[in-house]
């Protein structure tokens, strides 16, 4: 697969950080210049109050902005003030990660399990195991399991992400050993910091996403702003020098990027309530404050004198573009679906296991859960930006 990143002004104070895979948009964020997002960002937090009957507490950032932090995420924590009992506890000064943005009427979520994220590597400070990327082949892990096992660890946690699959040996380490000083660095900064503080903001979005795309399908990072192309430069410079060529400043004025790649349809689209499937049958999308509903109608398709296999292959189709409008949407949380109606359970759990499999090329964590005695099928997926519709009102759209 040939994918293709994008990052473009797609007007004056918004930019878009679009993924285009084998041409099709894939992925899209949206922008609004001089705002930055908090997400990523480390804080020294101060507990404000704990409530034990939802095991969890509410930590203050900045003033004024507090945060939901899970009490069952409160591992190893790195406290910043003076410490007189054992147990978190109302007015601990502490080391705390944005891990999600303010979604609706939902305020920001914390974690103390700080993550420091690399190219192949994600350091971790609560979570102290060694996970690996399920999307790793066996060969790849167990190669990369025995590289590990000669490595003088820190006691921190780690992630072997995806893309280490193609690494070199001395491309790990290099980023492990750089991953280990921001870490020391951090720590020793947090003690020093009055609380409120920012010790470490994250990167602005469109770095990060380029820093979590597959390296092996990444062809080009396209943009037609000199001013982003030199940050993205010394960024690539910095932490994915291997992937330096792929950068190119594109310069046609006749034909702005946006253009070439219809990147104003592809959000007007994305934006629509209908989406149309080539068959002929389209889905509607409605989210609501509460969860996201899609239904699946045969619309213009009739074709076929065996109507079963008619909506078994309407209800296929419809699958593999549900898992690709989630990510495109960047819809979370529980989405239940209502498919075209299916005379078997053997059939409906066909589906289930199609589904499955089409969610394993989300990046974010998506599950497909079950059946409900009602037909309909339960999706969950991570919740951590706003959705693509927030993200276009939020920038005037």
């Amino acid at each position: 697969m040939d994918n293709t990143r994008i990052i473009t002004y797609l007007k004056d104070g918004v930019l878009a950080d679009a993924l285009y895979e084998d041409s099709r948009l894939a992925e899209l964020t949206l922008l609004p210049v001089g705002k930055a997002s908090i997400l990523g960002n480390i804080y020294t937090g101060k507990v404000k109050n704990i409530v034990k009957n939802i095991q969890a507490a509410f930590v203050e950032i900045e003033n004024g902005v507090i945060c939901y932090l899970p009490l069952e995420d409160v591992r190893r924590p790195v406290y910043t003030g003076p410490k007189k009992q054992e147990r978190l506890a109302e007015g601990d000064e502490l080391l705390v990660q944005v891990s999600r943005e303010a979604v609706k009427t939902k305020a920001p979520s914390v974690t103390t399990n700080i993550s420091l994220t690399g190219k192949y590597l994600v350091l971790t400070t609560g979570n102290r195991v060694i996970g690996y990327s399920s999307k790793l082949k066996a060969d790849e892990k167990t190669r990369l399991k025995k590289l590990l096992e000669g490595w003088e660890l820190l006691p921190v946690g780690l992630i072997v992400r995806t893309n280490a699959g193609q690494a070199e040996p001395q491309e790990l380490k290099k980023e492990y050993d750089r991953l280990c000083r921001k870490y020391r660095f951090l720590v020793e900064q947090a003690v020093h910091r009055t609380v409120y503080s920012c010790v470490m903001r994250s990167r602005p979005a469109y770095l990060t996403s380029i820093l979590g795309s597959r390296s092996e399908s990444l062809k080009e990072i396209l943009t037609d702003d000199a001013g982003l192309y030199e940050q993205i430069r010394e960024f690539l410079e910095e932490e994915m020098p291997e992937d330096m060529e792929k950068l190119r400043l594109y310069k046609d004025r006749m034909l702005p990027l946006k253009a070439l790649y219809r990147l104003e349809k592809g959000l007007e689209d994305a934006l629509s309530a209908k989406v149309w499937l080539k068959s002929g049958a389209y889905l509607v999308i409605e989210p609501t404050e509460a969860l996201t509903v899609i239904d699946v109608n045969t619309g213009k398709c009739i074709k076929g004198k065996d109507k079963q296999e008619t909506i078994r292959k309407i209800n296929q189709e419809a699958a593999k573009e549900i898992a690709g409008q989630l990510r495109l949407r960047n819809l979370s949380g529980i989405i239940l679906v209502d498919f075209v109606d299916m005379e078997k359970r053997e059939e409906q759990h066909a589906l289930l296991l199609k589904m499955r499999d089409f969610l394993k090329r989300d990046p974010q964590k998506a599950a497909a859960v079950d059946m409900t005695e009602l037909g309909l099928m339960e999706l969950t997926r991570r919740k951590q930006k706003k959705t693509l519709l927030e993200q276009a009102k939020e920038c005037g759209i």
